[in-house]
């Protein structure tokens, strides 16, 4: 028989694996008798597992939920995949770093070798913030209250910050003109989505009567909540798809509205590495043919012509249209009083 320290992992351990055992069977598992198995069971609620009596036929034993978290055990694949959630955690701009830090120290203390070698291969770099800007970090519990209400399916009510501050050149209104009241956002979550190290709300907008995108750390949510209701289809059923797309200017597809092909006096190997989602096709030592997409012609024009190279626009006709305005906005901004202004823009 085991020791009394080892045959209480090894219960704990089956205790997590299945939700409800038998206790003739559990006590076979452990090769003990039904009396030895009851005073582990009190032994593992001494030590504040909530393990709860099965009532049945044969009687039996569940690990259940409890008012304060125990020690728990974990096999290899769950230490690692925790220890590797942790470590994104702690850079995921979520406002829970400082927590995910220290739980994986904790849990990098117990880990045996030849584990804490595989996590300590794992990295995740973060981009620095800039110094000067808002922090886009969304606070735990702000993430908290709309994923409580995208699960419970509530009208939510909440305050929106703008994009971008108040400018200091303009003062506010004097105090006896009064300041507008802008009325809460009403709307029905439906799914709280990470992109790009922020966090977004896509919710019907309940005013507006349509589809919207909220930055989790602009949202103060208001309480309570409002009445339950039955959710609409998202447009194409894929949350990742539509979010591309609103990205990228499109109400329907995730693809660019815009795309367009031109030709780069540079090698292939010097543009793949800049092209995200474009292609990069080598035409010779110094010539490759991009193919890019935008989110307006001006924008995909300008997306070529950062590149340090001679362009020469391939198509479509719209592509090249927005080349020539551009070169004639850039002319006037290097002074050229001859250069033709826009026209109809």
């Amino acid at each position: 028989m085991q020791k009394t320290s080892a045959r209480l992992l090894s219960l704990l351990s089956l205790l997590q694996a299945r939700r409800d055992w038998p206790g003739a069977l559990l006590a076979d598992r452990l090769d003990i008798s039904p009396r030895t198995l009851r005073r582990d069971v009190d032994r593992l609620r001494g030590l504040g597992y909530p393990v709860v009596a099965v009532k049945g036929p044969d009687g039996g034993y569940r690990l259940d939920a409890g008012t304060q978290l125990p020690p728990l055990l974990f096999d290899d694949e769950q230490a690692v995949a925790l220890a590797v959630a942790l470590r994104t955690a702690a850079v995921a701009g979520a406002g829970i770093e400082d927590g995910a830090a220290r739980a994986l120290t904790t849990l990098r203390q117990v880990m045996p070798a030849r584990l804490r070698h595989r996590i300590d291969a794992f990295h995740v770099t973060a981009v620095e913030r800039s110094a000067t800007g808002p922090d886009p970090r969304a606070g735990t519990g702000v993430l908290l209250a709309l994923s409580a209400a995208v699960r419970a399916r509530e009208v939510l009510r909440f305050d929106h910050a703008p994009p971008y501050p108040a400018y200091p050149a303009y003062p506010a209104y004097p105090a006896d003109i009064g300041a507008a009241v802008v009325p809460p956002r009403r709307v029905e979550p439906h799914h709280l989505v990470t992109r790009g190290g922020r966090w977004y709300l896509v919710a019907w907008d309940l005013d507006r009567e349509d589809w919207r995108v909220f930055r989790a750390d602009r949202i103060t949510p208001r309480t309570p909540t409002g009445p339950r209701f039955t959710p609409r289809r998202l447009p194409g059923e894929d949350v990742a798809a539509f979010l591309t797309g609103r990205f990228r200017g499109s109400e329907t597809s995730p693809e660019w509205p815009c795309r367009g092909v031109a030709v780069l006096g540079l090698p292939a190997s010097a543009v793949v590495s800049h092209v995200a989602d474009g292609t990069v096709e080598e035409l010779g030592p110094d010539r490759c043919r991009v193919t890019l997409g935008s989110w307006s012609w001006p924008a995909l024009a300008a997306a070529f012509s950062a590149f340090d190279a001679d362009i020469e626009a391939v198509g479509p006709r719209a592509l090249r249209e927005a080349f020539a305005r551009l070169a004639g906005r850039c002319a006037r901004a290097a002074g050229d009083p001859t250069a033709r202004r826009d026209e109809g823009l």
